[in-house]
């Protein structure tokens, strides 16, 4: 188990490094679904898949939205791929800041201290990740208003920012 969990780490570091050197927002959307699919693997690993599915379910509905909008305002005919000499000398450089962020802290971390929820609470009626979203619900629920307020800003500061003086490409539609 540890094996697979350090795999699934490991891709999920790449994953960001390959979204975050990438500038066409065509690939990067695609490797924000891929980084999503690896994120829910590994709360699936440590016990939490009811959160899991609600997160990947969630995520992926949001990100199809992201993704439409997107390819609807990048009109680039030939976009820069993962395979192109400016992308790979920015995946190169993020690699080598986790390598070096990575060999500073690397002191106390060992994979016997990855237990999953399950282990801890002993003889529990309810699972970890269960009780933890009823315990969102009822005593965090101010925070999930917050958290959707925060995202509908989020999404209008965005559209405004992205609208511009109407120099886009949908502007004769």
């Amino acid at each position: 188990m540890t094996y697979v969990m350090s795999f699934s780490l490991l891709s999920l570091v790449l994953g960001l490094v390959a979204v975050a050197s990438n500038p066409s927002p065509y690939f990067a959307a695609l490797g924000l679904v891929v980084v999503a699919g690896v994120g829910c693997g590994v709360l699936a690993g440590f016990g939490g898949p009811f959160l899991c599915l609600v997160l990947f379910l969630i995520y992926l509905g949001g990100m199809l939205v992201v993704f439409a909008y997107t390819t609807a305002l990048a009109a680039e005919p030939f976009p820069e791929a993962w395979g192109s000499r400016t992308v790979l000398m920015y995946m190169v450089m993020y690699i080598m800041v986790v390598v070096g962020i990575s060999s500073m802290v690397w002191g106390g971390w060992y994979g016997a201290s990855w237990v999953p929820v399950d282990e801890i609470g002993g003889f529990s009626v309810f699972r970890g990740d269960i009780s933890g979203v009823a315990l969102m619900y009822s005593v965090g629920g101010w925070m999930v208003v917050v958290s959707a307020w925060v995202l509908l800003l989020t999404l209008f500061v965005v559209l405004e920012l992205t609208r511009g003086l109407g120099w886009a490409s949908l502007r004769a539609v």
